[in-house]
């Protein structure tokens, strides 16, 4: 059997007629940049997160890339970011000339730890990214309480994770700007790139809206230089058709999760993650099971853009080509710290960051798209049980 670790097709094809129709009218209006179908999305976008603002931009790294610029950062200040994500949320820090510091992540829920951002705040701190990572939610209450005194921004990631909340309230509108990516395998994937900046001040909001393209206001008037960050109405038209659906989607993907979680735990070889969560001293539970499940931390509904898993005694590597042998996809979310990456190295030594380093090299993300089929699901369970069993 097969199980791809996505599968865009199956979300997609459902809403194929409408899809069409909707590029159809694109392709008729002659409307390509901007325009009636960006701002619908943008306010259907920020209907549905509870922002007062929402900007259509090209993608995720231009979404945070553009919140710095907007935040007025660069050469000389210092971005505190964790080291274990995708590359961007580091990447556009060292493009607007400032400097990515990094930070350690919790064992057992994967996020950013407040007491790391507070230990790293310096004179030159002039801002914290937080990211909802694998579609859980940072801990930004205690992060804000961090640096809420200290004239320090907070940029939430969200690529991830649209959807999550905390506390009630949507990620993406707890800071000062939410940054989130419609690339085709996010939890609202679109056709290609594609990306949002959230803003609850309206300053901000009409600050990202004038760097996005190219800082002009009014046309053809530049008082700063900003960039080419725009969404394309198609991107946007046909984000449109899906947005309603987001809910389903999410449901579909925490129904899988919540299975895995049921089904996966058989004995003291494969178990849920038990360990304290953002306040974790470098060590896990204790336990010594193959297979630590991820942890759902209290109060919290993740949306499950990847259901991670940590693989102990080195042998990460071994599950996963075993899987991929047997028809299941996997992949490793993320194998080398941000910190080692050539180009970063200069910032920390290997040992540095002890909990991003062994989590580097133990996580493995299974399948959790919500068009996954029970049988499927339970074919990725029995073969991971006949792994530990071998």
């Amino acid at each position: 059997m097969k199980v791809p670790l996505f599968s865009p097709i199956a979300q997609n094809d459902p809403l194929a007629t409408e899809l069409q129709a909707k590029f159809k009218a694109v392709l008729e209006s002659g409307y390509f940049i901007l325009g009636p179908e960006v701002e619908g999305f943008e306010s259907e976008a920020a209907d549905y997160l509870g922002a007062e603002h929402a900007i259509g931009v090209s993608s995720g790294t231009d979404a945070l890339l553009i919140a710095l610029m907007a935040l007025g950062i660069g050469p000389g200040d210092e971005v505190i970011v964790p080291s274990f994500t995708f590359f961007a949320t580091a990447g556009v820090v060292q493009r607007v000339g400032a400097t990515p510091v990094f930070a350690d992540v919790c064992l057992s829920c994967y996020q950013l730890k407040p007491e790391e951002v507070e230990r790293r705040i310096t004179e030159k701190t002039k801002a914290v990214i937080p990211v909802h990572l694998f579609g859980h939610a940072a801990d930004l209450t205690e992060i804000q309480n961090v640096v809420s005194d200290k004239d320090i921004a907070m940029v939430e990631d969200v690529a991830q994770s649209m959807g999550v909340k905390v506390g009630g309230n949507y990620g993406g509108t707890m800071g000062d700007i939410g940054c989130f990516s419609f690339f085709p395998t996010k939890n609202l994937g679109g056709f290609g790139d594609g990306g949002l900046v959230t803003a609850q001040d309206v300053k901000l909001a009409e600050k990202l809206r004038r760097l996005r393209n190219h800082g002009m206001h009014p046309k053809y008037y530049h008082a700063e230089v900003g960039g080419n960050f725009r969404l394309d109405a198609l991107q946007a038209a046909l984000l449109r058709i899906k947005l309603p659906h987001l809910d389903i989607y999410l449901a579909g993907r925490q129904k899988n999760a919540e299975y895995y979680l049921e089904h996966l735990p058989y004995s003291d070889r494969v178990i849920i993650n038990t360990g304290k969560c953002c306040h974790d001293a470098g060590s896990d539970n204790g336990s010594q099971a193959a297979i630590l499940l991820p942890l759902v931390a209290s109060g919290q509904v993740p949306t499950w853009n990847q259901f991670t898993i940590r693989v102990r005694g080195g042998k990460r590597d071994a599950l996963r080509e075993y899987l991929m042998e047997h028809g299941v996809g996997a992949e490793v979310y993320y194998p080398v710290p941000l910190h080692q990456q050539e180009c970063f190295t200069e910032y920390l030594p290997k040992g540095a960051l002890p909990n991003t380093e062994l989590l580097c090299d133990e996580v493995l993300s299974l399948p959790v798209y919500p068009e996954l089929h029970t049988d499927q699901l339970d074919h990725v369970i029995q073969t991971i049980h006949n792994w530990v069993n071998s």
